[in-house]
């Protein structure tokens, strides 16, 4: 029961702060929308810093989740088509993937006023951008890890703009989708290139 109701509140706070931004969340307000009492809000988060922290592990664990491996078709995906398919599952016309999306863009603009989101949205984002460059690494094997770091940032970075112009109706969710495979197809290409190892070299264990 207490973890149902740690979760109600949690799930209220994403749909909160995706209706009314992080500056419109109120306890209050959260607690009328989780159905709970204000005292139970804050003996599970303490204050307004811990709601919007744990708010934040939430929705990154959401996403992770409609975004979880499955298989194709034919069988498991690839390496390429595991990381373009987990960077295009961020652009559907889900109810709970559009509040998830806008959650993250409000309390990635508004810790620009807030310092205390400022370390845990930095470790959300290292994470999924490591989570990124593993599977860039898995797609291109030869490629030096700080080099799939910068790619993956370049990527994630890139889809963060993307889901801002989808969410705001600047381009479609196919539109965006188009944008982000090509950027996938680009970054693969340029690894590839870079770091192939022609078969003369590989004898010997060199790179070009």
């Amino acid at each position: 029961m207490t973890t149902d109701r740690r979760t109600a509140i949690l799930e209220g706070a994403a749909r909160v702060i995706a209706r009314r931004g992080v500056r419109g969340l109120r306890v209050e307000e959260l607690a009328a929308e989780a159905g709970v009492s204000t005292a139970l809000v804050y003996y599970h988060f303490k204050d307004r810093a811990g709601i919007l922290r744990h708010t934040l592990e939430f929705i990154s664990d959401r996403a992770e989740r409609y975004t979880a491996d499955e298989e194709g078709p034919t069988g498991p995906f690839d390496p390429r088509q595991e990381l373009e398919r987990s960077m295009l599952l961020e652009f559907q016309d889900r109810p709970e993937v559009r509040e998830n999306s806008t959650a993250w863009g409000e309390l990635r603009a508004s810790a620009v006023f807030e310092p205390e989101l400022r370390s845990e949205l930095a470790r959300a984002g290292l994470t999924w951008v490591h989570e990124v460059a593993a599977l860039l690494g898995q797609a291109c094997p030869l490629v030096p890890a700080p080099v799939l770091t910068a790619s993956a940032e370049r990527l994630t970075a890139l889809l963060e703009g993307l889901s801002t112009r989808w969410l705001s109706g600047a381009l479609s969710s196919t539109r965006a989708r188009e944008l982000m495979r090509d950027a996938v197809a680009v970054e693969i290409g340029h690894l590839a290139r870079r770091w192939a190892v022609p078969e003369d070299a590989s004898r010997y264990g060199g790179h070009p």
